[in-house]
């Protein structure tokens, strides 16, 4: 029980006292442009033609068609997923923002 409290608290300190190196940033590097104006755009289209799509009477669409539509609206699922731009935690920071939690409170 001692020598696992040590190690954790060891573990605890290495990762509290090393920290990563900053990146200096220059006076003359031009500013990144900003993206995220096209995106909406883009999802909004996305999102119309699954709309579309969802409102065509399918039972007239012969099987070809059928696994044509499927395939476009599986593709464009695919895309919104990857453009969805989340913020993604290992199951390792989950725990350790668990533990500290449970250290500071």
């Amino acid at each position: 029980m001692k020598n696992s409290s040590r190690y954790f608290m060891i573990l605890m300190v290495s990762l509290l006292t090393f920290s990563t190196p900053l990146l200096a940033t220059e006076k003359n590097t031009t500013p990144i442009e900003n993206t995220t104006a096209e995106a909406p755009v883009a999802v909004k289209v996305m999102l119309n033609r699954l709309d579309e799509i969802n409102a065509m009477d399918k039972s007239e669409l012969n099987s070809s068609d059928k696994k044509a539509l499927r395939k476009e609206v599986r593709a464009i699922k695919a895309s919104l997923r990857a453009s969805n731009n989340g913020v993604y935690l290992s199951v390792g920071a989950i725990i350790i923002i668990v533990l500290l939690l449970i250290l500071l409170l």
